[in-house]
């Protein structure tokens, strides 16, 4: 695998400052940029002027700190292209619900969103604000939004809070958000030549031509991982159910509807692949016949006669050979031991056992409530994972598979 330097030396950054009362940490946070070799410029929101000195940040970063949308300098120069032109990663920290709202909303009234609407370049964003607001469902929903579009989130920290509450709001460590911008502007390209195939989103069995058998999943969690492989520089298949979300960007994206379909999509790509990650949540059962017209509704009692759809991660374990094969488990009772049959039956080297019965995870939430099993390991108890983070620690894990495979 590659082992290739994280720096930040010479990476232009654009730290934008909005009206958090945790704007006086983006002074730290600035120099702790440009001590790791970074050249930084700050753009500010009004507010943020209110809190810390747009002086402060000229002063240490060496540029004038602006928030005008009309430039002072006797140079001509439209502001918001200059600073689009000079970053490689723009950085809101803090962030406030407000700059989200606008930015999700593509608002560009101020010179930092319009900055940020401008920029063809990673997006990170550090939220702070007091919990209740951040866990207003329309914060939340604007997050998702930006989170599809691909911008990156660093969630705040849980703790004491301006107002003297204790709660999720706060801005996320220094530490944490200097490692996070090191990572994005250096990915490691540890997947580099691997050609990943992985199954998102549910599948849908017709019964007429307006009702179907299907279940909530809506793809987010395969969709993350062909995201976080993607940063890794694998070579990425995604074979996806119905789903809202749009296509992680640079896959090769293939759409299908049933179970059958997604096998015969799968299957068409397997031989190719070196990794298989089954992350679709596969209806198991299909009506035996399909009705050619909406069946009317009659009063009368409906039976609909159900066969079961292939399994397509068991039919993977039989042509497995030498590839790294990757399940899912959705339980709702005796987690850990379903998981293992199913790990045992299908021939896999990892499983992710998801307890869905858990109330707040599961199909449709940014988190589940699951072990990794490793083939060969006593599983773990069961504990709440963001789904990043997941995708993360599967990707970790599917590097050291293929390691051991190819020392």
């Amino acid at each position: 695998m590659p082992t290739e330097e994280r720096t930040l030396k010479d990476k232009r950054i654009v730290l934008g400052v909005s009206g958090s009362i945790a704007a006086y940490k983006a002074v730290e946070l600035l120099r702790l940029l440009q001590k790791g070799g970074a050249k930084v410029r700050v753009v500010m929101t009004k507010s943020a002027t209110r809190l810390v000195s747009p002086l402060t940040f000229s002063t240490l970063s060496r540029y004038p700190a602006v928030y005008s949308m009309f430039s002072h300098s006797p140079k001509f120069e439209i502001e918001h292209i200059s600073l689009s032109d000079f970053a490689e990663l723009v950085l809101v920290a803090p962030a406030t619900a407000n700059i989200i709202g606008k930015i999700a909303s593509g608002i560009a009234d101020d010179l930092l969103t319009t900055t940020v609407m401008s920029v063809n370049c990673p997006v990170v964003l550090a939220p702070a604000m007091h919990s209740q607001m951040w866990e207003n469902p329309i914060v939340q929903q604007n997050l998702s939004k930006l989170r599809e579009h691909g911008f990156h989130i660093i969630e705040p920290e849980e703790g004491e809070l301006a107002s003297g509450g204790v709660g999720k709001g706060r801005l996320a460590s220094l530490e944490k958000i200097l490692d996070y911008v090191t990572e994005v502007l250096n990915p490691l390209l540890s997947l580099r030549g691997v050609k990943l195939l992985v199954t998102a989103g549910p599948t849908r069995e017709y019964i007429d031509p307006v009702r179907f058998i299907s279940n909530p999943s809506t793809g987010l969690m395969g969709f993350t991982i062909a995201e976080e492989a993607l940063k890794r520089g694998a070579d990425v298949t995604v074979v996806s159910g119905p789903t809202h979300l749009a296509p992680p960007k640079g896959c090769k994206f293939i759409k299908v509807s049933s179970a059958e379909e997604m096998l015969s999509a799968v299957l068409e790509h397997f031989e190719d692949a070196d990794c298989v990650i089954a992350a679709a949540a596969v209806s198991d059962f299909k009506p035996e016949v399909r009705v050619g017209e909406k069946i009317k509704k009659t009063g009368k009692e409906l039976a609909i006669r159900l066969l079961p759809t292939p399994d397509i991660l068991e039919e993977l374990g039989k042509r497995k050979g030498g590839k790294v094969l990757v399940g899912f488990a959705a339980e709702t009772e005796n987690l850990l031991e379903n998981a293992l049959k199913k790990m045992e039956k299908k021939n896999l080297d990892l499983i992710i056992a998801n307890l869905i019965s858990q109330e707040g995870y599961g199909f449709g939430s940014e988190e589940l409530f699951a072990s990794m099993i490793r083939r060969g390991e006593s599983p773990l108890p069961p504990k709440p994972f963001p789904k990043r983070e997941l995708a993360k620690l599967i990707l970790a894990e599917l590097e050291r598979l293929l390691k051991k495979d190819n020392p």
